[in-house]
């Protein structure tokens, strides 16, 4: 099962506090990020966090079931994900809620597109 959890329209971003970033950077060298997968319309892939890291990543970024919420890019970025522009965090694998989906249109970038 997959969750998608939407915020409100014109909410803007929930960023870390310093002390919340500090306690993170020790999970961020053990981010996994998938390769890159595509259908006609979208190239995808998956960013696995360490497990430990869900227990430190603020209560206000997950719902009441403890899953994470759909996070906008200054959020996701901010806990150390790094990719290129372009990718949208779209869904979160609730069964592994460490496993963070994300997409953004194929040849993204490419003069024409």
């Amino acid at each position: 099962m997959s969750r998608h959890h939407h915020r409100q329209a014109g909410s803007g971003p929930r960023l870390l506090t310093e002390a919340e970033r500090a306690r993170l950077d020790e999970f961020v060298q053990d981010i996994n990020y998938s390769a890159r997968y595509s259908d006609s319309k979208y190239e995808y892939r998956h960013v696995m966090l360490p497990k430990a890291m869900l227990d430190m990543i603020p209560n206000d970024y997950k719902d009441s079931n403890g899953v994470l919420k759909i996070l906008k890019e200054e959020e996701w970025r901010g806990l150390g994900i790094t990719q290129s522009l372009g990718w949208e965090h779209y869904e979160v694998h609730a069964p592994e809620p460490h496993i963070l989906l994300f997409k953004r249109p194929k040849n993204y970038g490419q003069p024409g597109h």
